[in-house]
């Protein structure tokens, strides 16, 4: 295993709700930020309830690939970002580990940001002694690390489908909810439209 690594580490972090369950370790990935498809206030509600020792932030964290095509950063990842930093200063350690998406990121490997440490991987040990090897999944991508402008056209057309998904489930909930009963949505589950 060459490169930048963390090592596995206990700390006395604190949290924003004692009472609550706390965890050794909690593993994200794929968050995108920077894109319209991320899930942000989720995530800060996932964040709240599990507290944890260690968070590993696996790759795609930030999506780099996106933001160079358009700037798209509304407040609500600004508060992931917050809660990330907040987490760091309590005493939470992270690590971040870059994906090709936040593939910029590597050139900082071994270095912290704001109690945020960057690593190409890093090794965890379990609760019962087992080590476990922390890379983002692009490590193993072919496409990814020999053809990268595959990957670019492939992102784009993932991206093309997301929105062609976001416009017609619109379509047909309108539809649905003119010819029929009206599915609820968060946004209408007041009353019906």
């Amino acid at each position: 295993m060459g490169g930048n690594s963390i090592g596995s580490g206990g700390d006395d972090g604190l949290d924003d709700h004692p009472t609550q369950r706390r965890f050794r370790a909690v593993f994200i990935s794929d968050l995108h930020l920077g894109t319209a498809g991320c899930q942000a206030g989720a995530l800060l509600d996932f964040l709240k309830s599990h507290p944890s020792d260690t968070l590993y932030l696996v790759g795609d964290i930030a999506d780099g690939w996106q933001l160079r095509r358009k700037w798209y950063w509304p407040q609500s990842h600004n508060d992931v970002l917050q809660k990330l930093l907040k987490r760091a200063r309590k005493g939470c350690r992270i690590v971040f580990i870059p994906g090709n998406h936040d593939e910029f990121a590597r050139q900082f490997a071994g270095l912290h940001f704001g109690g945020i440490g960057v690593a190409t991987q890093a090794v965890h040990v379990t609760a019962q002694g087992r080590s476990l090897w922390i890379v983002h999944g692009d490590y193993f991508d072919a496409v990814v690390r020999s053809a990268k402008w595959l990957a670019y056209l492939g992102d784009n057309l993932y991206e093309l489908t997301l929105r062609l998904n976001r416009h017609l489930n619109g379509c047909v909930g309108t539809w649905v909810c003119r010819t029929g009963p009206c599915r609820l949505t968060s946004s209408s589950a007041s009353s019906p439209r």
